[in-house]
This record gives structure tokens, sequence and C-alpha cells, in this order.
């Protein structure tokens, strides 16, 4: 079983304000990456967040600690229900590849070009909680090298929101 987990505790310093919130063709950022995991996940977490329109735990081992922290909450999580694995992607990825799942599979393995998107097993808790509590760098380059994930390539543009401006421009490219 696939746990889908949407990365939502950044503090959306470029955006100017809760990007999560902020509206795509009527419907929140947050809504819209609740909704497209759904299609491959049992069941979707949002991380980082208190509340949503799907089940809300916070980030591991606490607030600010990037999306590896949303990660390793959604994996400790997915472990305490028996997931095998977890779908990740930020709550500012629009248009994921309609293949997601099968091109993220077998885990580990993400998005080159966004590597927030990814496809994790459930015994990389261990893993994210010690580059987390370790000395060295918080990022996804250092998961991505631990469990020895596949980078994927696709020409598939997937987009990534991080300024107003990035949020125009998706609104005119899917013509929302």
């Amino acid at each position: 079983m696939i746990l889908g987990v949407v990365l939502a505790g950044g503090k959306s310093s470029r955006f100017g304000s809760d990007k999560a919130l902020a509206e795509l063709g009527g419907h929140t950022l947050l809504a819209r990456a609740v909704d497209a995991l759904s299609g491959w996940c049992e069941m979707v977490v949002i991380a980082g967040r208190e509340e949503g329109p799907a089940r809300c735990i916070p980030d591991w081992p606490h607030p600010g600690m990037g999306p590896l922290g949303g990660i390793a909450a959604g994996l400790r999580y997915a472990q305490d229900m028996d997931y095998t694995s977890i779908l990740t992607c930020g709550v500012d990825s629009v248009d994921l590849p309609p293949d997601l799942l099968s091109l993220l599979s077998p885990a580990p393995a993400f998005l080159a070009a966004q590597p927030v998107v990814g496809h994790w097993p459930a015994r990389a808790a261990a893993a994210v909680e010690q580059i987390l509590e370790g000395p060295g760098k918080h990022s996804m380059k250092a998961l991505a090298e631990a469990m020895q994930a596949t980078p994927v390539k696709t020409t598939h543009k997937t987009a990534n929101i991080n300024t107003q401006a990035d949020l125009t421009a998706a609104e005119k490219h899917y013509g929302i």
C-alpha cells in the first residue's frame, strides 16, 4: 500500500503569502496536490500543516526542517500504519505526469527536475532521521544519495509554483 504525502510545511517566503491556500483554477494548491496523489495512493496526508482537506501530520522532528521534515513525518506515519511506501509531492507541484507512479517505481526514485516528487520505501524512515539528526546538509540530495534513489527524467513539464509570477504563468499555461 502506498501513502500519499503532500509536503506543505514551507514558509512560502518567495511567494509572499501562504501559497498552499493560493488558488489555481478555483482550487487551492493544497487541494490540488491532495487530489493529484489520491489517484495513486490508498490515503493521502498533509505534512507540516494543522488543517487541510486531508489528515494533517506535523513535520518531524519539528517544523522548519524543510522537505525532509515532511518526508520523515510521512515515513514514520507509513510505518505505523503498515504502508510499504510513500509518494510525495510539494504543495506547489502542479500537473504531475499521468504515469507518475510507474515512472517512480520501484522505490526509491524521484523526479530529477523536482526532487520533492518522489517514491520512498517506508524503511527509508531511519535514513531520513539520521540525516535530520546529523551534522550534514538536510537536503533531498542527501536522502537520494543515502537511499541510492533513482533520479527519473521525463519530458513532462511539472510546474513548481514559488512566486506569484509562477502562479500567474500556471494560470495562463493551463488555461485556467
